[in-house]
């Protein structure tokens, strides 16, 4: 096809147009004209051309074979027209980019250096005002000088006022201006001479001070500028002072430096760091800061072992002293007392003895007064200390121990502080086993023994078989030739009462006890217990010293401050000396009967001392418990796993009440069962206790003690049995038939018959059947059977069928034949033996 047939070739004609139909809300239509244009597509020069633009256009329209086909000249010359434009307008684009950049530099240029001409002029103003600031201290100086001297010039001879008066600041200026510097006027005085030294001076001042803002002007302040000391840096206000105090300080002697402290610094185990500060007496951040150099990154509150300490004691010049945690104890005064001040002291007597001898009934007779009745069931369960006035005048200290045999660990600490035991025997009853473990409680503390022979006004009492019983424990009175003071006494009738008060007297006496009452007190604790209005109270009996009121005292892994005294006849007192039984309140806690009270000086040696207690007690437990091995323990579970517990709660009015107590439940059971305690303490039954029964589903015992409302309320709530009592018999007995219900019953066979089997039988739907005659007793349906091979049991089990004929029976008697059939056994043969038995369960209990 040719140029010449008038079409254009396709692709390469001119805009295109066409009808496009818009549509609008509300059904409105509107066609619309629209031009589709060609895109443009200009192809790159082929590598190795030279030329761009015209020169290129030209080429090939001098060379027609080099254009594409189907190119006019007139369309060549449109394009070449397109591409000139195009190239002309990337170059307009360009310049006007480049126009735009130089003009923001020239911007960002102009911002910069407003921003360095404000800094500049800070600087500058910041300079006159310290400049200006200076200027009026020197004035303000030089006008307290010329005050000085003039009232100098005021105090001096008549001679010297005739001098000329001092010139002013405004009549010096011109004199400065026309004075050459260094030229001195004939007539001119010594006083005005060191003006002009001064006004010199001050010229200087502002010759710096001008040469300084010259070369301030002349470029930026930098770091080394400023740091240099050169370039108009003065001096500021409070530099000038600290050199004047300095001064002044110098002239008075008191600018040398203290000699540093060498101190003995007290190092326990692990401290803090704030602590090991203060015990040195240097600041805290100089002891972290000597710690980092040592590669401890710490703070004043974290703790440090003692080694790292002692390396910072010595890097500080000190001297470390190591102690160790139980070091605290050495706040309790140990110190021997001197003889001179020992004073006598009333004797500390105990009564012991087997239960129902008694005891308190004798006590009652000294004291004149009716302990028995306030006891449950007429039978001591307190350790009752009581102080007893002779006719003589003699004072008493009587402690009363239980005699039963729950109360060992009372009688014990009763013979640890006493220093006479009066043994207590009934004579129509002898020796008894309490009777023996009070001896062998008195000889292990190695007091002294009077023997009281009571009950004498009884038709059975037989004094003589008492001493002779008391013969095969080691004990020999006077009467058979001993030592052992022994006297016949009755409660009842008071006969022998002041023979035993001869008796006691006069073995006090002889061991010639005394005390010294001016030292801080120490004592035991004989019984402790939680009121609910006083709080934790204590029974005290003081062995030495005196305990007065507001005394801070240690006992156990207990502290306190005495708040108040209270003595055996319910009266407040204001202090107790040596042998003095009293109830000491003011505690934070409930000590453990038989505790030591020391009185310390502060309340902080008091806390150190019973926390340091406190966590010996726990690593003491955490030790037992971690040197148990996993093979024992294992063991013990596999016991334990056969072993049935009844678990109970004990909570009592006293300390040594619960121990007698959870003594005495800790003996109650056997192999197969036993009791255990869970927990136990003094004090009512609160909401706590409720909850741990509840979540253990064991009951709660109350020795003496009652739950408060909001603890029955729970109880009630929760199901959880709370039983009370007052003697400790009916609750060791209570808890044993508990305990006794666990007890597996006892199973008791009873053989009723034999049977013998003298033919088998197989009945379909059944198995085999045996023909059996009774030869004894009775077969019962009921009875368990037993299968007999060569009297050899094979098989043990119940029956499935009794059958007399055809019928089925309960029983069978002796001479009869029936027939039998085992549950789940067909291994039967002609002569085996059936043996016919029952079974009884037999409930057991404790003994």
């Amino acid at each position: 096809m040719s140029d010449t047939d008038g079409k254009k070739p396709l692709g390469l004609g001119g805009p295109r147009s066409g009808q496009v139909k818009q549509s609008f809300s509300h059904g409105r239509t509107k066609s619309v004209v629209v031009e589709t244009k060609r895109k443009r597509v200009v192809a790159p020069p082929k590598p190795g051309t030279a030329g761009t633009g015209a020169a290129t256009g030209a080429a090939h329209l001098g060379d027609p074979s080099k254009r594409p086909a189907g190119i006019s000249d007139a369309e060549m010359e449109r394009r070449l027209a397109a591409l000139r434009n195009a190239k002309a307008r990337e170059a307009g684009e360009a310049a006007q980019r480049a126009a735009e950049e130089a003009a923001r530099e020239e911007e960002r240029q102009r911002k910069r250096e407003e921003i360095e001409a404000k800094e500049r002029e800070e600087r500058e103003r910041a300079a006159a005002a310290r400049a200006k600031a200076e200027e009026e201290e020197r004035a303000r100086q030089l006008a307290e000088i010329r005050a000085s001297r003039a009232a100098e010039e005021q105090k001096r001879p008549a001679k010297t006022e005739a001098r000329a008066p001092a010139a002013t600041p405004a009549e010096e200026a011109p004199a400065r201006g026309a004075a050459a510097p260094g030229s001195a006027k004939p007539g001119l005085s010594p006083r005005k001479t060191d003006r002009e030294r001064d006004d010199r001076g001050g010229d200087r001042d502002a010759r710096a001070k001008a040469k300084g803002d010259n070369d301030r002007r002349a470029g930026k302040l930098t770091l080394t500028a400023a740091l240099d000391g050169e370039g108009g840096r003065t001096r500021s206000l409070a530099a000038m002072k600290r050199k004047q105090e300095k001064a002044r300080q110098k002239a008075m002697g008191f600018g040398q430096k203290a000699e540093k402290q060498v101190r003995d610094v007290q190092l326990p185990e692990t401290i803090v760091v704030q602590e090991l500060a203060n015990r040195m007496a240097e600041r805290a951040a100089d002891v972290v800061k000597a710690l980092m150099k040592m590669g401890m990154m710490v703070t004043m509150n974290q703790t440090i072992d003692a080694d790292t300490a002692e390396l910072v004691i010595e890097e500080f010049g000190h001297h470390a002293v190591r102690v160790t945690d139980a070091d605290v104890e050495q706040a309790i005064d140990s110190v021997a007392d001197k003889p001179e001040d020992l004073q006598p002291r009333p004797p500390i007597v105990t009564i012991m003895g087997h239960v129902d001898h008694g005891k308190t009934s004798l006590l009652d007779a000294l004291r004149k007064t009716n302990v028995v009745s306030g006891e449950a069931g007429g039978i001591t369960q307190h350790i009752g200390a009581y102080q007893v006035t002779t006719d003589k005048g003699a004072v008493l200290t009587f402690l009363d121990t239980p005699g039963h045999a729950a109360f060992t660990s009372m009688r014990s600490r009763g013979a640890q502080v006493t220093d006479i035991v009066v043994l207590v025997v009934a004579a129509d009853d002898a020796v008894m086993p309490q009777t023996i473990e009070a001896i062998n409680h008195a000889k292990a503390a190695k007091v002294p023994m009077i023997v009281a022979i009571n009950k004498i006004d009884k038709h059975s009492a037989n004094p003589d078989k008492v001493r002779t019983d008391l013969l095969q424990h080691e004990v020999i009175v006077e009467k058979m030739s001993g030592d052992v003071l022994d006297v016949e006494v009755s409660a009842l009738t008071g006969q022998g009462l002041d023979d035993l008060l001869d008796a006691i007297a006069l073995q006090a006496e002889l061991l010639d006890l005394r005390a010294n009452p001016q030292r801080p007190a120490q004592g035991a604790v004989i019984e402790a217990k939680l009121d609910v209005g006083r709080g934790p109270v204590a029974t005290v009996l003081v062995q030495s010293g005196t305990l007065k009121r507001g005394d801070i005292f240690v006992v156990g892994e207990q502290w306190g401050k005495v708040r108040a005294l209270i003595n055996d006849r319910g009266e407040t007192v204001g202090e107790a000396g040596p042998s003095v039984p009293v109830e000491v309140l003011g505690l934070n806690g409930t000590p453990q009967a038989g505790d030591t009270l020391n009185v310390v000086e502060t309340e902080a040696q008091a806390r150190e001392i019973a926390t340091y207690r406190e966590k010996a007690a726990k690593d003491k437990r955490a030790a037992a418990g971690a040197a148990t091995t996993l093979e024992q323990l294992m063991a013990k579970a596999k016991a334990d796993a056969n072993v049935a517990e009844l678990p109970v709660i004990v909570k009592a009015d006293v300390q040594g009440s619960a121990e007698a107590i959870v003594q005495a439940l800790e003996k109650v059971g056997n192999e197969e069962v036993r009791v255990r305690v869970l927990h136990y303490g003094v004090g009512a039954i609160t909401d706590t206790d409720v909850g741990l029964a509840e979540a253990s589903n064991c009951p709660i015992i109350g020795f003496n003690v009652r739950a408060n409302a909001s603890a029955r309320q729970s109880a009630n709530q929760k199901g959880v049995e709370i039983r009370y009592y007052s003697v400790i018999y009916d609750l060791v007995d209570d808890v044993k038939a508990a305990a006794s219900g666990l007890l597996k019953a006892e199973v008791r066979e009873h053989f009723i018959g034999y049977a013998q089997i003298k033919e088998v039988f197989k009945v379909s739907g059944v198995g085999k059947v045996a023909g059996c005659l009774v030869t004894e007793g009775v077969a019962r349906r009921s009875a368990g059977v037993r299968l007999l091979r060569d009297n050899v049991v094979i098989h043990e089990g119940t029956l499935k069928t009794l059958k007399r004929f055809k019928d089925e029976v309960k029983e069978v008697i002796s001479g009869q034949e029936c027939g039998m059939a085992f549950e789940n056994y067909e291994d039967i043969r002609e002569g085996d033996v059936i043996e016919i038995f029952e079974r009884e369960e037999v409930e057991r209990k404790l003994a």
